[in-house]
């Protein structure tokens, strides 16, 4: 990575793949720009973006035919799908047609399936994630359309604000103030000033100023962008093509990995001694290799990605229904464990539709001047929109007469380092402009030198700051959200931050969020599922703590965010699980917060829709926003709520660990039948005449006893299980499929005795037997582990019901039918199937009792 941000910022080319690109754009005079491009300052029409719209769609998004052609690959590229058909190719050296046949049929159908499996749970999800795509300002047509991001072409006039998502690389035409945060491509800490104008053709990546880079964001200011190159023709796109970029890993794939590579040493060691012993006792070469390859196989879980990727689609599917869009899927299994919620207090706590309940001036009387500068103020801004700045605007239509409206002549945008938004007018009757200053008191105080009172400017002396502040601090106490507003005259018509100074403090704006209907009710809902709700919020301490009492969240303690300044480390790590309020936070500081609680051992959600959120969604295990949430914050969020409602985090969390739950059964399932079936495989190849089953019988038994898993994607699960968080246990897994596996060998050694009494020493009744009372116990398994209740107790999904007792119907026939005999099997006698009915209830019985034990001696070791 540090080779190509280095040779990037150095300029030295690279190979340019497509026309698409153009080189040095950068150095370019913006008229010559235009000319390449076959546009206008006045933007494209829709016609002719219409037409470059295909280049960049390939770019995106590739078609259904490469998809089917990659995700074939995948599937066979498995390493254990490597061994299986160079067992084929050997099978065809020794003219052994038929084997060979059948076992590629087998590979062929199983690679099918996972790959029809993952397209669609891909497509599914692309769809979903469409709804909360980022989108742009785009000029067409002479007019601002907004438009998804992914529909921006080169050519086309796109209109930036902060928190806006950059969906191209290109030239700034304006700036205004304008900050990047590009640390995605070069790796800077601190927010880039860009401004418009031309560089040298040499300069580096980092070096270009002029211009904006997709993946990036606005974090402050305004932005008129030429966009030149689109998708995968864009810096992020080199990376993307030539770099892995993968998500850190989660606690579950950890897990999964750590599972596989259990299973791996198993089957090493399984392989090794029954080729080595079946070699020496003069078996067939061909059979003996045949059978070990489809032994490694039949104890692989080859189905799990396709089960996985499966039950998160539909897990994704479900949440989409009930108002949540998934992103990341793998991070279904994080949101079902999470145990710690974070979130700011608006909109979630509280309805989030702020309105302005009184504009005062400074002796707390109501004031058409004051709420006149606000409104000058939130009307004429043209940077973040925020809902402040629209219930001034509400308020004002409500009026029965529009205070006088003004000029605009220039502004200086909000940012989160100064906390205000200036704006610069010119109003009727006036020689000189004005600069009206809106924003946090504090700041707005700190930057004013006198105030307004009645008709006289007053000298803001130490009482009257004093008295001020008593004031804030009683609405404060109340609930109120307080703004100031302050103006300056000047001389002339533009502005700076340096013009926010020597300020007149006009008056206070009072805003009220209330409480949000059946929030403390959905907040004892997540006690009860095991999740704390801990309020992060920028806010005056005395409204944070006025809003989480009146909702039902204790607080013993506040901590702000000048302790946290102060705080050490060790200190927060050690504080913050017990604290429920943090309160006057920099953005910064959320994810330390974050931070601290993870280190102690909790899997903490977030939830945020700003443009510093970005970072602790990016840091916090699941990643939390809303649909009208800045693009910044949505592309960083593993969730997007399509209303502002905590009921739907609720309904995610219930979604989560109901897929959690899915996927461990199908872990449980493959641990418990499938290592016993192979320990029994193994161990009877060293003492019987004869190989137990045909590597191809032990392909056929595997495939049809994946078909009723894929239903454990749909299963339903208990409610007990879902009322609490659940993290992945490896030790668990290891000591289940140890239990459950020698169960399971132990019944099938059983079941060798009884067919060697039986039918004695015929390989192909015994094969046949053992086939059957192998499938039919892997199928009664599954019912077994898929609830920690009694499996009578439990109701199963239908789809999971249906195939399992069509797929044992099947297994039954299957000796009977012309097809069984490409297998190998015969017609069984009546005793035979009688005993596998009595040794299938006996193993049921015995499962479902340890089972008991199992779980009731897990359960007691986890009370503290």
């Amino acid at each position: 990575m540090h080779d190509v941000f280095s040779r990037w910022r150095s300029g030295k080319s690279r190979p340019d793949d497509s026309a698409a690109s153009r080189p040095d754009y950068w150095s370019l005079p913006l008229d010559a720009l235009y000319a390449s491009l076959k546009t206008a300052p006045g933007g494209l029409a829709s016609d002719d973006a219409a037409a470059r719209q295909p280049s960049v769609t390939r770019a995106y998004r590739p078609s259904l035919a490469r998809q089917i052609g990659a995700s074939l690959v995948r599937q066979l590229s498995s390493p254990l799908v490597l061994i299986l058909l160079i067992g084929a190719v050997v099978a065809l050296v020794a003219h052994d047609w038929l084997d060979a046949l059948i076992v590629l049929s087998i590979v062929l159908a199983s690679a099918l399936v996972g790959s029809l499996h993952e397209i669609r749970s891909n497509r599914a999800i692309e769809r979903l994630r469409e709804q909360v795509a980022s989108r742009a300002d785009v000029w067409r047509d002479g007019r601002l359309q907004n438009l998804p991001a992914s529909e921006v072409v080169p050519g086309d006039i796109v209109e930036l604000s902060a928190g806006s998502l950059i969906p191209a690389d290109g030239r700034l035409i304006e700036a205004r103030d304008c900050f990047v945060n590009q640390a995605l491509l070069t790796g800077e800490t601190f927010p880039v000033n860009k401004q418009a104008g031309q560089v040298e053709a040499a300069a580096g990546l980092a070096q270009r100023d002029n211009c904006l880079f997709r993946g990036t964001s606005l974090r402050s200011g305004t932005a008129r962008l030429l966009a030149v190159n689109c998708g995968m023709h864009t810096e992020l796109g080199h990376i993307e093509r030539s770099l892995v970029l993968r998500p850190p890993e989660t606690e579950f794939e950890r897990g999964l990995r750590h599972f596989g590579g259990l299973l791996l040493r198993v089957m090493l060691v399984m392989i090794t001694a029954v080729l080595g012993l079946n070699l020496f006792l003069d078996r067939p070469p061909l059979d003996t290799l045949m059978f070990a390859i489809a032994l490694a196989v039949g104890l692989s879980p080859e189905l799990l990605p396709a089960i996985l990727s499966a039950t998160l689609s539909a897990g994704a599917r479900r949440m989409a229904t009930r108002g949540v869009i998934v992103r990341h899927l793998n991070a279904i299994e994080n949101l079902g464990a999470m145990d710690t919620l974070c979130t700011d207090k608006t909109g979630t706590l509280t309805r989030g539709v702020v309105a302005l309940d009184g504009a005062v001036d400074v002796d707390g009387q109501p004031s058409a001047a004051v709420l006149r500068l606000a409104w000058l103020n939130a009307a004429l801004q043209t940077g973040l929109r925020n809902p402040l700045d629209e219930a001034i605007c509400e308020h004002v239509r409500e009026l029965p007469q529009a205070p006088a409206s003004a000029d605009k002549l220039d502004e200086v945008p909000y940012d989160f380092a100064r906390k205000r938004l200036s704006v610069l007018v010119r109003e009727a009757g006036q020689a000189a402009p004005r600069l009206i200053c809106k924003g946090a008191l504090e700041t707005i105080l700190q930057v004013s030198q006198s105030v307004q009172q009645g008709d006289a400017v007053l000298p803001l002396s130490a009482p009257l700051r004093a008295a001020l502040g008593e004031r804030f601090a009683t609405w404060s106490a109340a609930g109120y959200r307080v703004l100031g507003v302050a103006y300056r005259w000047l001389e002339q018509p533009d502005c700076s931050t340096d013009d926010e100074q020597g300020l007149t403090f006009a008056g206070f704006l009072l805003f009220f969020d209330p409480p949000e209907p059946g929030v403390r009710e959905e907040l004892d809902a997540l006690r009860e599922l095991g999740v704390a709700v801990k309020i992060i919020s920028g806010d005056n301490r005395l409204i944070a703590q006025q809003v989480a009492e009146s909702v039902g969240i204790p607080v013993e303690r506040v901590i702000t965010g000048s302790e946290l300044g102060q705080m050490r480390d060790e200190a927060l790590i050690n504080l913050a699980p017990r604290i429920s309020l943090f309160a006057e936070v920099d953005p910064n500081q959320k994810e330390r917060i974050i931070r601290a609680l993870q280190k102690t051992g909790h899997v903490v959600g977030f939830l945020g829709d700003g443009i510093n959120d970005a970072p602790a969604l990016h840091a916090a295990d699941i990643g939390i926003s809303v649909d009208t949430a800045v693009d910044v914050a949505k592309e960083a969020a593993d969730f997007v709520l399509l209303r502002h409602e905590l009921a739907l985090v609720r309904q995610g969390i219930d979604e989560g660990r109901r897929t959690f739950a899915n996927t461990l059964k199908y872990i449980y399932l493959t641990t418990s039948a499938n290592f016993g079936n192979m320990i029994s495989m193994a161990v009877a190849s060293f003492f019987l005449p004869f190989l137990p089953l045909l590597a191809k019988q032990i392909l056929l038994n595997n495939f049809l006893s994946d078909i009723p898993a894929i239903g454990i994607a749909g299963d339903r699960v208990d409610a007990d299980w879902s009322r609490t968080p659940h993290r992945w246990d490896i030790g668990e897994v290891r000591r289940f499929m140890i239990l459950f596996g020698l169960i399971s060998s132990a019944f099938d050694l059983l079941t060798f005795g009884v067919l060697l009494y039986l039918v004695g020493e015929q390989p192909e009744l015994f094969r046949s037997g053992w086939f059957v009372e192998s499938l039919i116990t892997e199928l009664v398994i599954i019912f077994v582990v898929r609830t920690h209740k009694p499996f009578y107790r439990s109701r199963p999904g239908r789809f999971l019901l249906v195939s399992s007792l069509l797929v044992a119907l099947l297994t039954v026939l299957l000796p009977y039918t012309p097809a069984g005999g490409w297998f190998a099997l015969q017609p069984l006698p009546a005793t035979v199937l009688i005993a596998v009915l009595l040794i299938t209830l006996l193993y049921a019985a015995c499962s479902e009792w340890a089972k008991q034990r199992f779980f009731a001696r897990l359960s007691g070791s986890r009370q503290p």
